[in-house]
């Protein structure tokens, strides 16, 4: 048995909830700084205050893949189920989030509205992967790019139109403004309507048809079964590693204690380290006593064992989503800093640049939806790894130009710089996953692209943790050096992906 090649319009209503799904993000993406900053954070507070997302996706997503891929309902099948609770779930957390009364309140809802978002978006990578033959995946990826593009755009877009129509974009101090609150109101109401669409308009294989088509699929991933000494001797090296890990992120948080360094910094030391160490010695007991049937230790091992084009795909990752977090939680101080001459977020010059951000998000995100079918194109005519490189290597100029821009020019500012992000997000969105996914058994495929969101979270807490600590200590808080050193990690990824294991030939159109 074969999958069956899909049309046009069926790829488009499977990938149609990413609409939704997108304005959720871009909403967040463009606002939740701005929104902060209302609310009376400091500069330098910001990305701890973001740690909530990239924590969320980084516990929320392997779960979720983990459980979809055991998930079979006659009606409702697979992964629809995750999109529909995940939807339900996010749109109430956007009607909240504009409310919030206090910081902190702010930055739970924060949480609660990621972690409802990533409900609804880790199946919808592994939905293309059970539904579309290898050589269409790109295709597949590369709509939802389109709808990601086009779902960013108009959310990043709202604040201004609404500005344009008559609602306030001012409030007293501590307060949201309405045309902020409207907007989170509109795509509340999107996102459940597009992910409804793709639930009711989409249909998935059977468990036993997808079995069917891995009996004539060649892996690149082969599933070795471990006996109990494997256990125990991959238990000892988890302890061991983590006993190290451990002491690291304990001597690393007393030092930045000690010195008085930014508190950020327990982002990497007591969360990342820390943690980490920890979940090394768990797993490295449970596995000395033979407790491996269990979520936590498959996911374990699996990001110990994962096939090789993931672990380079990783590398790339990091350095792609270090810049991208860069960019999302300081361009606008950056804009409003270096180009408009304030940090008074009750000023008009404030709230003004804050807009132009939204702008600025806007035009990536629709350069993004008109480049996403012409990736495919080239990485026809090239690789995809070229295509990638390319794409990471032009976005990573667009971010640092910001840098050299001093007025709040349409072209030069709104344009310029995001046709190069456009192009890089695009290809993000959809290159690293349609090669992940030749890689990958369908038994496995939602939980494996949530351990790939490992290394997405990753590079942003990363980024929360020391971004903070660079732009206080090295660059007198200003934002816009965060920008430059995302572009040069953009471009580190670029050079990256050229030593990626990727041959697949993909579909062509003759």
């Amino acid at each position: 048995m074969e999958k069956r090649k899909l049309g046009f319009w069926d790829i488009w209503n499977m990938s149609f909830g990413f609409l939704g799904i997108q304005m959720g993000f871009a909403l967040q993406n463009a606002n939740v700084s701005r929104i902060f900053q209302t609310l009376g954070a400091k500069i330098d507070d910001i990305p701890i205050l973001w740690v909530a997302a990239p924590l969320t996706g980084l516990i929320i997503q392997p779960i979720i893949g983990y459980f979809s891929d055991r998930t079979w309902h006659p009606k409702f099948g697979r992964r629809r189920p995750y999109f529909l609770v995940g939807a339900i779930l996010a749109s109430s957390a956007l009607f909240i989030m504009p409310n919030s009364p206090v910081l902190w309140f702010a930055a739970g809802m924060l949480w609660i509205m990621d972690a409802s978002i990533n409900v609804s978006m880790e199946p919808f990578r592994a939905f293309v992967g059970d539904n579309l033959p290898e050589d269409q995946r790109t295709k597949g990826f590369a709509m939802q790019s389109f709808f990601i593009g086009i779902g960013a755009y108009v959310a990043s877009k709202l604040p201004l139109t609404l500005t344009y129509l008559g609602v306030s974009n001012m409030a007293p101090e501590g307060v949201i403004p309405d045309s902020v609150k409207y907007s989170f109101y509109i795509g509340g109401a999107v996102f459940l309507l597009a992910v409804l669409w793709t639930v009711i308009r989409s249909k998935e294989y059977s468990p036993e048809e997808l079995i069917e088509f891995e009996k004539n699929k060649s892996e690149s991933f082969e599933t070795v079964k471990k006996d109990p000494n494997w256990y125990f001797i991959n238990g000892k090296s988890h302890l061991k590693i983590g006993v190290i890990v451990l002491l690291i992120g304990f001597v690393s948080s007393f030092l930045v204690y000690e010195y008085g360094l930014k508190k950020d910094l327990f982002v990497l030391t007591l969360g990342l380290l820390s943690l980490g160490g920890i979940a090394l010695v768990i797993s490295g007991i449970m596995q000395k006593m033979n407790r491996v049937n269990n979520v936590f230790v498959n996911i374990m091992n699996d990001f110990q064992t994962m096939p090789k084009l993931m672990k380079q795909l990783a590398i790339v990752q990091f350095f792609s989503w270090f810049a991208l977090f860069s960019m999302w939680i300081y361009t606008t101080g950056a804009v409003t800093e270096h180009i408009y001459k304030t940090t008074d977020p009750t000023s008009e010059a404030f709230n003004t640049g804050a807009n132009q951000v939204g702008e600025m998000f806007a035009n990536y995100n629709i350069i993004a939806a008109l480049v996403a079918f012409l990736l495919p194109v080239l990485a026809r005519k090239t690789s995809r790894k070229f295509t990638h490189f390319l794409a990471l290597v032009v976005g990573g100029f667009g971010l640092m130009s910001i840098y050299f821009i001093n007025t709040p020019s349409t072209l030069m500012l709104e344009w310029l710089p995001m046709i190069g992000v456009g192009i890089a997000w695009a290809s993000i969105l959809s290159i690293p996953y349609s090669m992940l996914s030749s890689a990958l058994p369908a038994s496995k495929m939602g939980y494996f692209m949530g351990v790939f969101n490992f290394f997405i979270v990753i590079p942003q807490l990363v980024a929360a943790s020391i971004l903070g600590f660079l732009v206080s200590t090295f660059f007198d808080n200003q934002p816009i050096y965060a920008l430059l050193i995302g572009g040069i990690s953009m471009i580190i990824a670029g050079v990256i992906s050229l030593t990626v294991d990727d041959n697949l030939k993909i579909e062509t159109d003759e």
